[in-house]
């Protein structure tokens, strides 16, 4: 109605007036062509300022809309450009140029149903208009990567909704939306540099945008920054009260916080039992926020481990390593449990792990004792082939050695099958063996260091545990087996 008053207007000026705006559409087309000629030279600056000129001095004219239109698509302002270019078109519904920049205004946007609209008009007025035939598919096309992301973001496909909503961005640079979904998408797949990337460049045009603030906060979640996480969740409700993303995930957070806090004080206080139970119910709150449920499922393995829990510590720190495989404390967790449970092989490949990534005294000083409890456990166990303990005097070693030379003598089993024979004769072999190393006190301190008794002379190949035996029981002709019944024996000394 504006318009129209305006026109009126214009229709019932005078004489004088009618030569003065004769004067301003000369003026302003000078104001155009100047622009034109920056435009030219993709100096978009001057030539929107030339091209503002020409409206100020003329504007009901719909190509100097038009242009300065073109201008703000090349600055990627595509908001203004849109104003601009619906302007050009209410000026000049015939105006084919104008429907096109509309449309891809409304493309870049991210309005891909709009843009739509804009082509369809572009194409009644010039049906073989080879862009708007082309910007009319890319329009499909976007709306299409919308539907299909919609669909794989309910399935937790979030790989593919990245996929989709970059082949959207490559025809609606300027949609937050997009690139809000994209971020989001990139946070859910541990992604978050490149989400936060995303996220802070919205926030740099807009800093009210909601969206925008609860991917931040989101990414802040997922890297266990917690605290910092709960102010952008915070911020994005005073924005928008009604986020229902940025509400679930601060409850979250808040939770997540106080049951972590808590299973801390209570495994500081001793009271593992509590602990454990906390760090539990802790691991249910969300499952996606994988960094902290690393560290809980760590925690939780500590905790079983002061317990005795080993097998159930290790499983927490294999489920730890699994949410993330960088998670060094956690390997150190899983390497020592391996090593409480004579798991030697397990411990050496996670220590070797650890050294690798951060190569420490310490870390290496780990690794080498695994490699050496690895090596002592693939030798024979003389404590056990004797049944005394690691820290057995001598007088226990000899009253071990005395009881299973006699129980594994081959006199004693001279009437059983050849089979038991030679595995009785194989016993009393490995026992004379374990009693030669154990009862000398430089061979028992090479063994337990793990060093080779085969160097300096220690050739176990070379001993005979018939000798060992008669020098223990005090010579040749020392003692006798003799039968006392059938399957019953005992010895007497000459």
């Amino acid at each position: 109605m504006g318009g129209t008053a305006e026109c009126d207007v214009v229709m019932a000026a005078t004489e004088p007036e009618l030569l003065e705006d004769e004067d301003a559409k000369r003026e302003a087309e000078s104001f155009k062509e100047q622009g034109n000629a920056y435009y030219a030279k993709k100096d978009y600056n001057e030539a929107y300022n030339y091209y503002t000129k020409a409206i100020d001095m003329c504007p009901n004219n719909a190509s100097y809309y038009g242009n300065r239109a073109a201008t703000l698509m090349m600055l990627g302002r595509f908001r203004e450009a849109l104003g601009d270019a619906q302007q050009s078109v209410r000026l000049d519904d015939s105006f084919v140029r104008g429907h096109l920049r509309e449309g891809k205004c409304h493309l870049s946007l991210g309005n891909a149903m709009a843009a739509c609209r804009s082509f369809q008009r572009a194409l009644e007025l010039d049906h073989k208009n080879a862009q708007a035939q082309q910007e009319f598919k890319n329009a499909n096309a976007v709306m299409e990567y919308e539907k299909i992301a919609e669909v794989d973001f309910e399935k937790r496909d979030f790989r593919k909704v990245v996929f989709c909503m970059d082949r959207a961005l490559e025809f609606a640079p300027a949609c937050h939306r997009f690139k809000i979904l994209k971020a989001e998408c990139l946070a859910m797949l541990g992604r978050y540099p490149e989400a936060q990337f995303v996220a802070s460049d919205i926030l740099r045009m807009d800093s009210t945008n909601a969206d925008a603030l609860y991917v931040r906060g989101l990414c802040l979640y997922y890297e266990d920054c917690i605290e910092k996480a709960v102010q952008f969740f915070v911020q994005a409700l005073r924005m928008a009260p009604d986020h229902e993303k940025a509400c679930v995930a601060c409850r979250n957070a808040k939770a997540l916080k106080a049951k972590k806090e808590d299973g801390n004080k209570a495994f500081k206080e001793g009271n593992y039992k509590l602990a454990y139970e906390l760090y539990t119910e802790a691991l249910g709150i969300d499952p996606n926020n994988i960094k902290t449920n690393a560290k809980l499922y760590c925690n939780r393995g500590t905790v079983n481990s002061k317990l005795r829990q080993l097998e159930d510590a290790i499983e927490d720190c294999t489920n730890a390593v699994k949410l993330d495989d960088t998670y060094i404390k956690a390997y150190l967790r899983r390497a020592q449990c391996y090593m409480d449970t004579e798991q030697f092989e397990e411990a050496v490949r996670d220590y070797e792990k650890v050294y690798q990534t951060e190569k420490t005294k310490e870390h290496k000083q780990l690794l080498k004792n695994a490699q050496l409890e690895l090596k002592k456990s693939k030798r024979k166990d003389y404590y056990k082939i004797l049944g005394v303990d690691k820290n057995a005097s001598e007088d226990e070693i000899k009253k071990a050695y005395r009881k299973r030379a006699l129980m594994h003598h081959p006199d004693r089993h001279s009437g059983a099958s050849a089979e038991v024979q030679k595995e009785e004769e194989k016993k009393f072999k490995e026992v004379g063996e374990a009693f030669t190393i154990l009862s000398d006190p430089k061979k028992k301190t090479r063994y337990d260091s793990g060093q080779d008794l085969d160097e300096e002379g220690m050739n176990m190949g070379d001993f005979d545990a018939n000798n060992i035996f008669k020098a223990f029981f005090g010579g040749p002709g020392g003692f006798s087996f003799e039968a006392s019944g059938p399957g019953n024996f005992y010895f007497q000394f000459g």
